[in-house]
């Protein structure tokens, strides 16, 4: 059986960001898709209201009783009763990233890694490649603001993809372009240490075609990796701020655009218009420009495109942009994250007050790095912590939003539940405020701005 045969097909985790890139798919190629979650959300019901099937409950009877493909994801836990199920009944099961990986191996793949980034320069990758000419399809990991969907059907050969580190997942691909924009250690709990992590993207690094091209940050530790896809007949280049074989240069702010040059040994591209702030997404900028011109993107068309490019819902998105009161969230959950997103709003607006609300993701993230979110947590003028969101762990002991809180040396600091944040934040007269974190934080974004909204008004 092959990927096309696929009539019926089973999502455990439907709701998933990668998992729903998937079915809308499997969806467009005709399948009947069916699936389960955790919790109902704006992207089930989009889900739904594209003709697939999704129930909420742990539920075996809601299975249909054919399946040509059941699919899964490494965050379902192993006990869950309808994988359980599924396993012991002999229907073909597959990882999401084992499937990912089989639609990409008949296509000229783009894959892009790193532990933060993926999604922004994913999604910037497929608006320069369609807009430079060809017609890429993308799995993203994020819902991109001019696509509408974290999944864009194209006609062309090329795919553009995000290699997922965790659980190793990445492994299972063999692109033509591979970018690394970051190696900072993550994922512990599955890597064990950060050494780990950097021989695994070395390992993913190499696994580029034959004749393929490797763009990574410069800086990274993957020079010897680089040398020996050179060697080998591939290709490898560094990007980065003023450094590097593509290298961004005269960075400057002009009316709400981040301007840069863009140069190599033998072109420079002046004033290029980005409408984002950080200097990290003029790096992913950088490196989406370089892969879509590698797979045969038009430059002059690339170049126009640019300043239309409005980004990936939860990536500094702006929620709120009044005179007296800036509202921006964003999906950050790595203590790297945070920094870069707090530097990006201090680009944009230098004279103003930054107060963050953070939602810890995961108990074992929190244990591993705990000191180092206190560090860029207090790079704000005043945080909000939240409680941890768990996702698929069990509480681990003496782990808590506490274990950052400690360490904060921010004096404007503050540890609260959901049902405070709304009102304390609401009591003050904040300028700039941003939410960060991976969990349901979201879920408070519309109350939030409301609320902002109406203090906005009487100020």
């Amino acid at each position: 059986m092959t990927l096309n045969d696929v009539r019926t097909i089973y999502f455990i985790g439907i709701g998933g960001i990668g998992m729903s890139a998937l079915a809308r798919y499997f969806r467009h190629l005709g399948a009947e898709v069916h699936g389960y979650d955790r919790t109902e959300t704006d992207l089930t019901r989009t889900l739904v209201a594209e003709g697939m099937h999704i129930h909420y409950e742990e539920d075996v009877d809601r299975i249909p009783a054919r399946v040509d493909l059941a699919v899964w994801t490494p965050a379902v836990p192993a006990h869950h009763r309808e994988l359980v199920w599924l396993r012991q009944r002999g229907y073909p099961l597959m990882k999401r990233a084992e499937v990912l990986g089989l639609i990409s191996r008949g296509k000229r793949c783009i894959a892009i890694a790193g532990t933060h980034g993926k999604t922004t320069t994913s999604s910037l990758t497929t608006w320069l490649l369609r807009n430079g000419g060809v017609e890429a399809t993308a799995f993203l990991g994020g819902i991109a603001v001019n696509f509408h969907s974290n999944f864009v059907l194209g006609r062309s050969e090329w795919v553009v993809v995000e290699a997922d580190e965790y659980d190793r997942s990445f492994l299972h691909l063999e692109p033509e372009i591979t970018v690394i924009n970051s190696l900072d250690p993550d994922h512990l709990d599955i890597y064990g240490s950060p050494e780990a992590v950097v021989e695994t993207y070395k390992q993913f690094a190499g696994q580029i075609k034959p004749g393929g091209t490797l763009f990574y940050k410069h800086g990274l530790p993957l020079e010897d990796v680089a040398q020996a896809l050179r060697q080998s007949g591939r290709h490898a280049f560094a990007f980065g701020l003023e450094a590097g074989d593509i290298r961004a240069t005269n960075l400057r702010i002009d009316e709400g655009y981040t301007l840069f040059d863009a140069e190599t040994s033998h072109s420079t591209y002046s004033a290029l218009r980005l409408p984002m702030p950080g200097r990290h997404n003029v790096e992913n900028a950088l490196a989406a420009w370089a892969a879509a011109q590698t797979a045969g993107g038009a430059e002059a068309d690339m170049c126009r495109s640019l300043p239309n490019f409005q980004g990936v819902k939860r990536r500094f998105e702006f929620i709120l942009r009044q005179p007296n009161i800036i509202y921006v969230d964003d999906y950050a959950h790595h203590p790297a994250e945070i920094r870069a997103t707090i530097q990006a709003a201090r680009m944009f607006f230098p004279q103003k007050k930054i107060t963050g609300i953070f939602q810890p993701h995961l108990y074992s993230r929190t244990r591993d790095f705990a000191q180092d979110f206190a560090a860029a947590l207090d790079e704000l003028d005043a945080c909000f912590l939240l409680p941890i969101y768990p996702a698929r762990e069990q509480p681990i002991e003496g782990v808590s939003a506490n274990s950052i809180f400690e360490h904060m040396k921010c004096s404007d600091k503050h540890l609260v539940n959901k049902e405070e944040l709304v009102r304390q934040v609401s009591e003050r007269m904040p300028e700039v405020v941003i939410t960060m974190g991976a969990g349901d934080i979201d879920a408070l974004v519309p109350i939030l701005a409301q609320q902002l909204n109406i203090l906005s008004a009487k100020n």
